[in-house]
């Protein structure tokens, strides 16, 4: 019996930590686990036979850091080929090679590229495969495009199985903003063998999102889970749950439908061996997932299914001059600010398309998708008729996009399907094809079937199709509307499939288009249109809109309709004869340099800057314009509303801005004034600095000035720097618990030099118990958290 059939059939067992194990046998502080694999590999085979003799099917590879950018270059091949071996030699069932975050921010945020992600992964991929590894394992990731890079690497160069586990926060999502749902709907339709968590908590509090996981996850689920939280005893870390708690969570696990299992930080062979004499007396449990339409972008998902949806259609240069022009120059801070227009007024869904005939059009798609999803969590469409730029537009997309489009002509067919099924798209299929538009609703019908069927042959199911219809203009053929109307009928009774329609294509050529718009998206959505694509921008339209949803019991005692409309009156007896007052447009976004700031347009706040500087001064516009909108956003941020990514955006704006202002004082001499000295360093041993940086950009956005000494900083330089700089306010940071004794360290030798100055510290693994161990005065959650203890450490200095 394979792996595969073993996994359908049986429980599956991971092995526990290795970092646990190895601290028991003298890893130093801040060392790199991977190197013991040709300096100790005695200890580590040793390591992998006491977790099969405990029961463990699959041993995991010492290898979770052996990528490029935390190995030279020289000894990685010989890490991950000793790392197989080893596992391999110590009588492991299944080897699953281990593949752990790269340690850098993808772009758009950091420096990252998808390109560079995916040729590190791929390196270790073809090396872990032609060593041997039975299977590879994405473990503690919590980047999702990073995760999909690293899938794409793996699949189209090697022919290993796939499992992913994420690792989610005490909030329910990852560290960049994914929530379990997002990450269970896009992982398995990127074709993983098996998904699920990671790290960071214990079963217990990992179990309501094992919940949601269940719910929608179509392939095995796995869960290795940490012996929870990390505390201090005696100088040593050490972790709150023993077997019997670990292992009753296990069982509950199991009967939701989990099957696979193991364990991480803190758990040890005797772990292993529990949940082994568990799963003896249990039988796999046949889970039930929900069926569902859904798009998601990294940190939204949006099924289809619950409510009428809307994609916004702003975002297509067909006979927009501006938008052309925009697309020519690379002008994103327009098509962002289209882009977030659509959001703000309602859009669910966002159309893209930049086909121009001059452009490099797959380039530009990758480019806009890449600026969009930086300001945006909304689900994008991604629109071509080029099929190089649907590919490269989706290859990179964040999440799990809408193709648009496909229709009923064969060869369209092959060249969509393939690309639709390898990156798990959802596509839209329009109802024409070689011999062009029918002119009955059944012949349209009959092509909407054609596309199923095909799709069908490449894997892909029928909740993941839609069809388009296909709305013809009435200035020219009016009895084809009603067509139109009739297909939706039919496609909603025939075939239960959700239907998209252009509606601002039947008022084409008429007066008051505005009017005709709603009266036939109000008709077709009676005849079943489930995602009209439309001007969200249309009050009018959108007014429409929530109505339906009223009617059609999808705004829950009209909660919605109630609070938007509220003293609305659309049209009065007094209207002119053109009922202009059915075509007022929502006004634009505001303007504002606060408003850019929250929204992330960073390519506009130093124009803006400029503006303001001719009527403020430099300390003005910080008080009024960044201190507020950041203020704004930490609380969106602290609340859940908004996500590191939208964070980073922001800050970025502010640094853009705050250039402008450096500028203008140096050409005037006017001095910067700093709300005080902090200094930044990522402890000795600890290679980790990716929440250092983090921290780092929101505290110079808030006016302090930050000297950042990097990671794996000595001792000696943080002391030497201190005095130095007189510095008074220090922040460390560290990711291992394995370096906490380093920041402890740091923090006494500065206080045996008698240096006057706080510590505030933070990580992955602190916490209050933890601060108090190494000796610090403040612990800081997270970015925004460093900004309130500076503020108040600063006050009334």
């Amino acid at each position: 019996m394979g792996l595969r059939e073993d996994l359908r059939d049986n429980f599956l067992l991971f092995d526990g930590a290795m970092g646990t194990m190895l601290q028991k046998e003298g890893l130093p502080v801040g060392g790199q686990p991977e190197f013991f694999n040709l300096e100790h590999p005695e200890v580590i085979k040793s390591i992998h036979k006491r977790y099969i003799d405990a029961g463990a099917d699959i041993i995991t590879t010492n290898s979770f850091q052996a990528n490029r950018h935390k190995i030279e270059q020289k000894d990685l091949p010989k890490i991950i080929e000793a790392s197989v071996k080893l596992a391999r030699d110590a009588g492991a069932k299944y080897v699953a090679y281990d593949i752990g975050p790269i340690g850098q921010l993808m772009s758009p945020y950091g420096t990252l590229s998808f390109d560079n992600a995916y040729d590190m992964f791929k390196e270790q991929a073809v090396v872990a495969e032609n060593s041997g590894a039975d299977l590879i394992i994405l473990e503690t990731m919590s980047d999702l495009l990073e995760t999909k890079a690293a899938i794409l690497a793996i699949k189209e160069n090697t022919n290993l199985p796939i499992f992913v586990t994420m690792t989610f926060q005490e909030d329910g999502r990852t560290f960049v903003g994914t929530d379990p749902v997002t990450a269970t709907l896009t992982l398995q339709s990127l074709g993983v063998t098996a998904l699920g968590l990671n790290c960071s908590l214990g079963p217990k509090e990992l179990l309501p999102i094992v919940e949601q996981i269940i719910e929608y996850a179509k392939v095995p689920v796995i869960v290795q889970a940490n012996a929870g939280l990390p505390q201090m005893k005696d100088g040593q870390t050490v972790y709150r749950i023993d077997v019997a708690e670990y292992v009753e969570y296990v069982g509950k696990m199991a009967d939701l439908g989990v099957r696979v299992f193991g364990g991480c930080c803190g758990t040890t062979p005797d772990f292993i061996k529990g949940i082994k004499d568990l799963l003896q007396d249990k039988t796999p449990v046949i889970t039930s997932p929900k069926t569902v339409t859904a798009v998601t972008s990294a940190a939204e998902t949006v099924i289809l299914d619950k409510k009428l949806t809307i994609i916004g259609e702003r975002l297509n240069p067909t006979g927009k001059k501006r938008l052309q022009e925009a697309i020519r120059q690379e002008d994103f801070s327009y098509i962002l600010k289209e882009a977030i227009d659509q959001v703000d007024a309602g859009a669910d869904i966002l159309d893209v398309n930049v086909g121009l005939p001059e452009i490099d059009e797959a380039q530009m798609m990758i480019k806009v998708v890449r600026e969009l999803q930086g300001i945006v969590t909304t689900p994008l469409q991604i629109d071509s008729s080029s099929i190089k730029a649907i590919e490269a537009g989706v290859r990179q997309y964040n999440g799990r996009p809408l193709i648009n489009s496909v229709n009923g002509k064969e060869s369209v067919m092959e060249e969509i399907f393939p690309i639709a099924k390898k990156y798990g798209a959802l596509v839209l299929g329009l109802a024409l094809d070689e011999n062009g538009i029918p002119d009955t609703a059944e012949k349209r019908v009959a092509i909407a079937k054609r596309i199923i069927k095909k799709a069908s042959e490449y894997g892909i199911e029928k909740e993941d199709i839609l069809i388009d219809p296909l709305v013809l203009t009435a200035s020219a053929q009016q009895e084809q509307v009603q067509v139109t109307i009739d297909t939706l009928k039919l496609l909603k009774e025939e075939l239960e499939v959700h239907s998209v329609a252009g509606i601002s294509n039947v008022s084409f050529g008429l007066p008051n288009r505005g009017l005709l718009n709603s009266t036939f998206l109000a008709a077709a959505v009676g005849a079943g249109l489930s995602t009209p694509i439309m001007n969200p921008m249309s009050d009018i339209m959108m007014s429409t809109v929530s109505s339906l949803r009223v009617i059609n019991n999808q705004d829950k005692d009209s909660a919605f309709y109630i609070e938007n409309n509220q003293n609305v009156s659309i049209v009065s007896q007094k209207s002119s004869k053109d009922l202009n007052g059915l075509k007022k447009e929502i006004s634009s976004s505001d303007d504002s340099l606060k408003q850019m700031i929250l929204q992330g347009r960073k390519d506009e706040t130093p124009s803006k800057t400029k503006e303001l500087l001719k009527s403020l001064t430099p300390l003005e516009i910080v008080n009024q314009e960044f201190v507020p909108a950041l203020d704004e956003v930490g609380a969106k941020f602290e609340k859940g509303t908004l996500f590191l990514p939208q964070l980073m955006q922001s800050a970025d704006a502010v640094k853009q801005a705050q250039e402008v202002l450096k500028d203008f004082m140096a050409r005037n001499e006017q001095t910067d004034e700093k709300q005080g000295k902090i200094l930044l360093a990522t402890v000795e041993g600890d290679i980790h600095d990716i929440g250092k940086n983090i921290v780092k950009m929101i505290l110079e956005n808030y006016g302090f000035d930050v000297v950042d000494l990097g990671k794996d900083v000595p001792i000696s330089k943080v002391v030497s720097t201190i005095k130095e700089q007189d510095i008074k306010l220090v922040g460390l940071s560290a990711l291992m618990t394995t370096t906490m004794q380093n920041m402890k360290e740091t923090i006494t030798q500065v206080k045996l030099a008698n240096l006057d100055c706080k510590f505030m510290v933070g990580g992955a693994v602190l916490n209050e118990e933890y601060r108090e161990f190494v000796g610090a005065d403040y612990y800081a959650k997270d970015a925004m958290d460093s900004v309130k203890i500076a503020q108040e450490f600063f006050k009334d200095r």
